[in-house]
Order: structure tokens, then sequence, then C-alpha cells
């Protein structure tokens, strides 16, 4: 059973096979947020501390943080979001950057072992980000693409995933500490994209044993009702052997579809965690929302 281990100074996250499905929180990103994106780059964290904390009461197993801001100082906003995050909330995150300094920034003030977010098949980038995961003892995302681009074939988008995992293990990374991330496209404009993304990742957990991940919300742009496509697409995934995503954790349906799905994988032992989340409590000690003998007592006198 392969398992990702990630943490902060006092918090571990398990992401594996048998595990329930791990949510990492989108919104602490500026990319297509311009308010967030002007706050950040003055020095303003006080949207990022409220997304943080929003993330984390609605369910987020980890947080990504993204300091991609055009122009502006992104390794030392990065290092700065990862100290206040990691200053009001316990769990881990995921260290987002295209570029290398930033990663290197925020890996340097981290505290535990972070997911490094990302690397992709490109020879560059696999020089460049894998000695750093090594040098801070991080697991890493890989993402399914290369030179060539986002191929629309599964078996390269597979390959690209098989080098990367290989090219890690070069450096001393072990394959559960690589998550995959089989790309999500915009299944509106490629009607095929939700069948090639359970194709990959059904090969990534038979054949490399590796983890994996997506940026769950892609599949649906550009369509109405964008919440009950990422439901729908989420219970299938999490069905075909994805481990975990990155997402909002405050869209209920979202949310809803994980943990159901996770009682139908059997990853939530007699309903528990359901239970906890959406039992309505008793009132005045009736059974109320239980469903139990007391409420079919109810239901027969009223008939």
């Amino acid at each position: 059973m392969t398992e990702t281990v990630v943490s902060s100074a006092s918090k571990e996250v398990r992401i594996g096979f048998e595990r329930p499905f791990v949510i990492i929180g989108e919104r602490i990103n500026p990319t297509g947020r311009k308010i967030l994106a002007e706050e950040m780059a003055r020095g303003d964290y006080s949207r990022v501390e409220a997304d943080a904390l929003a993330q984390v009461e609605a369910g987020a197993h980890m947080l990504d943080v993204n300091a991609g801001i055009p122009l502006a100082d992104e390794p030392a906003i990065l290092a700065e979001a990862v100290k206040l995050v990691q200053s009001i909330t316990d769990v881990p995150l995921s260290i987002d950057s295209s570029i290398v300094a930033a990663l290197e920034s925020g890996l340097s003030v981290y505290q535990g072992k972070a997911l490094v977010n990302s690397v992709t098949g490109e020879e560059e980038r696999l020089e460049s980000v894998l000695p750093l995961v090594a040098k801070h003892g991080a697991a890493v995302v890989a993402i399914s693409n290369d030179e060539t681009g986002i191929s629309e074939d599964p078996d390269v988008r597979f390959a690209v995933a098989k080098k990367i995992v290989e090219r890690a293990a070069d450096h001393g990374i072990p394959r559960e500490d690589v998550i995959v991330d089989p790309l999500v496209m915009p299944i509106g404009a490629i009607n095929s994209a939700g069948l090639q993304v359970m194709h990959i990742v059904r090969r990534l957990r038979e054949e490399l044993k590796v983890n994996t991940t997506c940026g769950a919300s892609n599949v649906s742009f550009g369509l109405p009702n964008r919440n009950g496509i990422n439901s729908a697409f989420l219970t299938m995934a999490i069905a075909s052997g994805m481990t975990s995503a990155i997402t909002s954790p405050l869209h209920a349906e979202v949310m809803q579809a994980v943990l159901g799905a996770d009682v139908m994988m059997g990853k939530d032992p007699d309903c528990t965690r359901w239970i906890k989340k959406y039992r309505e409590p008793s009132v005045d000690g009736d059974n109320r929302g239980r469903g139990g003998r007391g409420a079919r007592k109810r239901r027969r006198r009223s008939a």
C-alpha cells in the first residue's frame, strides 16, 4: 500500500489507496483574483488569513499556497504567506509555484514536510525542482506534461508520469513521495476528458503504484452548474483510484460528493464521518433526524 506522508510542525496527513480522500484547499491563489493579488503584492495578507481559516473550517485537510503575481517579488511573498498560514492553522501545506526560487524560498521557512507543487517532465524542470525536493525531504506533485505539451492520448501522459517517477528515484525520492497529476482538461471542450483521466488514474495506481491528485475544477471550465460537474467527476475519480484533489472545500456539493464516495469505497467505517457531518441534532431528547424506532412509531401513528 502506497502512502504519501506530509506534515506541518504538529499535524500529519497520509494520502493513500486505503485512506480517506484528501482535499487540498485551492483558494490561496491570486491567479484570476485581482483583489487578492493586489493585496498580497502590497503586503496585506488579511484575505489569505481568512481564506486559510475558512477552508480548514470547511474540511480541507491541506492547503495549497500560491503567490504567482506578475511583476511582484514572488519568492518573498510566498515565504510570507507560508509563514502566516502556518502560524494560524496546523494543516500541512502544498507550496505552489512555477518559479524555482519561490519554491526554495517557501521551503526554507516551512515547518514540517511540505508538498511541492510542482514538477513536469521537461528536462530543465526535472533538473531544477527534483534536487530541491530531495534537499528539503519534501513530497512532490508530478504533472503529466513535458516539452511536447499536454497530450490528449492518456498513454502518452502515463509515459510522462512514469518518466518523472523514475527520475525522482534517481534523486533519492521514493515513489510514495511522488503524487501524479494526470491533468484534467475541460470536458466542455474535450468530451473524452473524463474518460482520459479515469484511464490514467487506474494505470497509475495499478502499474506505478503512486498516489494521484488534480485541479478538479478544471473539468467544468466554461460550463453552467460547475459544482455539479465537479462533484460527479470527483465521485468517479475516487472510484477509479484518485487519492487527493486540489479544489475548494467551500462548495457543499463537492464536499458531500467526496464524503459520500468515501462511504461507498469503504473508507468511512460505520459511516462515522458522514453521520457526524450530516446528522441533525436531537431536540428535547427526541429522535428527529436519527431515523430510529421513535421516528418510525410517529410515522405509523400519523399514517
